[in-house]
């Protein structure tokens, strides 16, 4: 097989991955490979049976979701990890790369039910789908309480398939062997963050708890653990592959930092997530800790009252958004950000990276920080 295209057949998949050789260096084809291999996984699960015995929506509506955007950064991580150290591009490493995608799905789908989300990329969260076709049917019981059960279980059905997609992507078992004591890793740690995160949702909103969150939740599943796979998966040395974490650890920061003022300031029509839902819930984010610590008495109690409540309208919001600003937190969240980058970026020219790996990860960090969604 050609080992600049992908050699798999798809339903509705994007036809230029599967048709025109693609060169390597460019993100845009990239992503457009990890969906061809995430459609055909996909397609390869669909319900076998005639008619529809309730799991075919399961099926469709998590296809839906896992194909409906998304930034892909995490299987480019994974990709140009593997890249850096003088992995060969082909379809093994896209898939194994493309598996990091639907674990991306469980955690994000638990994450809105956690945070009661009621948008993701512009549509529907998983659970509201499955609440509104609960409501629509006139089945019996608390259509708010269905959907989240349903989403649960697709968010666990997401997470079981990408560790069958990452099995199955053909490399040998010795690189797989490496590769799956990372992704242990990387899934332990999701779930610390999240638990820290509920955590903190009830304990005292320290800046310091909240960049234990970051670190756990977001940086580590976004940048390091990633991009420490893919080395690990050609047999990098693991003093290097350790060393990875210099570059992914502050970048992956920075990276969940940004989301943090993009879920207070963002425009949703772009980031395709309410610029609501962070300040209705009360997420205890570096922000949020920042501007309570600088926003004087008064501004401190208008945050108490307003943050946190459920019916927050836009009017209270933009009265948080001017006390945020005014107590200098926003400014100080962009010198964070940006001090983790430089971090990383300096970590990143330390390594002895092969190819145009150095460049293109330097190109992901810029798009991980500077970015409107």
């Amino acid at each position: 097989m050609d080992t600049d295209r992908l050699g798999i057949c798809l339903d509705a998949a994007p036809r230029e991955a599967l048709t025109r050789t693609v060169e390597p260096t460019d993100p845009a084809l990239l992503r457009a490979r990890f969906d061809a291999a995430l459609a055909a996984f996909l397609h390869e699960r669909r319900p076998g049976r005639p008619g529809d015995d309730g799991t075919d929506a399961v099926h469709a509506v998590l296809r839906r979701f896992v194909l409906a955007g998304g930034k892909r950064l995490r299987p480019l991580f994974c990709y140009w990890g593997w890249r850096a150290f003088g992995g060969t591009d082909g379809t093994p490493i896209v898939v194994a790369a493309a598996a990091l995608e639907l674990f991306h799905a469980f955690a994000l789908i638990h994450d809105d039910i956690v945070d009661r989300s009621d948008r993701r990329r512009g549509r529907p969260t998983v659970h509201r789908v499955f609440a509104e076709r609960h409501a629509r049917a006139g089945w019996r019981g608390d259509p708010e309480a269905y959907g989240r059960q349903a989403a649960l279980l697709c968010g666990d059905l997401c997470a079981a398939w990408s560790a069958q997609m990452f099995h199955g992507c053909g490399l040998a078992t010795e690189r797989l062997r490496r590769g799956h004591a990372l992704l242990a890793r990387m899934r332990a740690e999701v779930i610390a963050g999240e638990y820290l995160d509920v955590v903190a949702a009830a304990g005292d909103g320290s800046v310091e708890s909240a960049l234990a969150v970051v670190r756990l939740k977001t940086a580590r599943y976004t940048v390091t653990r990633p991009v420490q796979l893919g080395a690990a998966l050609v047999g990098a040395d693991p003093d290097v592959v350790a060393a990875l974490a210099g570059f992914g650890d502050p970048l992956g920061d920075a990276f969940q930092l940004r989301d943090d003022l993009l879920g207070v300031f963002g425009d949703p029509a772009v980031t395709g997530k309410s610029n609501l839902d962070d300040l209705r819930e009360g997420k205890p984010t570096v922000l949020m800790a920042l501007a309570r610590a600088a926003a004087g008495p008064a501004g401190v109690a208008r945050l108490r009252a307003l943050v946190g409540d459920p019916a927050l309208d836009p009017a209270g919001a933009a009265e948080v958004r001017g006390i945020v600003e005014a107590s200098g937190a926003r400014a100080a969240v962009e010198r964070m950000i940006r001090s983790r980058a430089d971090a990383a970026l300096a970590a990143l020219d330390g390594l002895p990276l092969a190819g145009p790996a150095r460049t293109a990860l330097a190109g992901l960090a810029a798009r991980a920080v500077d970015r409107r969604r």
